[in-house]
């Protein structure tokens, strides 16, 4: 997992206040964060091994961020500690409609680096799949999936590919409905479009293209045709981390060798049980795998 790390302040109020206003905090949690460590969180909790490659400042907040990490199960032999860099903070403010607003203090000398992709590329090379968040600068994401495909690595990308040339060397994009307004140069608004959309990216090489239809659910384009899935009617709470508990768990299902519409089945399902808590830590079962099999 190459992405981002983070300390993450998760603020519940039950509306958020206007400018000059004030709100009462009903709870506030400060857990492991960022969408590269949720992503790491996720695919340890569903039973695979996974290293993060990702940047802390030498601060408090930086090592007890990695001794977070660590006991979530990831291997953080290759996350950097950065000399004179302030590690990162994302403040989330749920209300209680499940609308969320994000402050973030992300230092650009907590990015990952190119030279830090290179230093780790044994790892990167040795990798079943390889998952790239596309916060990261350009050159940073296209050395990192570069040298994965090298080892045979499936390449999954998280976000809007910075170049076009990104997409030839990736197997999976995820977009969340923002995401894939980017890329389409307008809203994705019904599944034809989304479908098209897919269609679009899988001619630059792709295999899967996962985009967000905004307010309805995802689509999932394959050259095999398209499946849609549309949002569960449970009770939403936060949907900040669903898209991270979406990639994490459809590249633990493909690794472990389901077929992709049951790992896309168990992908949904495990996005809609992270919306029932805030925060975008996921709470992952690894039976979550087991109960999507085809019957």
């Amino acid at each position: 997992m190459v992405g981002q790390i983070a300390r993450d302040l998760v603020l519940r109020v039950g509306d958020a206040p206007a400018a000059g206003e004030s709100a009462a905090v009903r709870s506030r949690d400060e857990v492991l964060g960022g969408k590269g460590a949720n992503q790491a969180v996720g695919v340890a909790q569903l039973g695979l091994p996974v290293a993060l490659l990702s940047v802390v400042g030498d601060d408090r907040a930086g090592h007890d961020l990695l001794t977070h990490a660590a006991a979530d199960g990831i291997d953080v032999s290759h996350c950097v500690v950065r000399e004179h860099a302030r590690s990162a903070l994302v403040v989330n403010v749920v209300d209680d409609h499940g609308q969320w607003r994000y402050l973030e203090d992300i230092p650009e000398d907590v990015l990952v680096a190119e030279h830090d992709v290179l230093a780790a590329a044994g790892l990167l090379r040795e990798a079943s799949s390889v998952i790239l968040q596309l916060q990261q600068p350009p050159r940073t994401a296209m050395t990192a999936a570069r040298l994965a495909r090298q080892g045979g690595a499936r390449v999954v990308l998280d976000g809007v590919p910075p170049e076009k040339d990104l997409l030839s060397c990736a197997d999976i994009l995820r977009a969340d409905a923002r995401e894939a307004e980017i890329l389409t140069g307008g809203p994705v608004t019904d599944v034809a479009e989304g479908v098209k959309a897919g269609v679009m990216l899988l001619a630059h090489g792709l295999d899967l293209a996962v985009l967000e239809v905004a307010g309805h659910g995802n689509v999932f384009v394959s050259r095999a045709g398209y499946e849609f899935h549309p949002h569960g009617d449970g009770h939403v709470v936060d949907t900040t981390g669903a898209g991270d508990a979406l990639v994490a768990t459809l590249t633990c299902a493909l690794t472990r060798g389901q077929d992709p519409r049951t790992a896309a089945r168990a992908a949904v399902a495990a996005a809609a049980s992270t919306t029932e808590h805030a925060g975008g830590r996921p709470r992952l079962n690894p039976g979550i795998l087991e109960s999507r099999k085809q019957p």
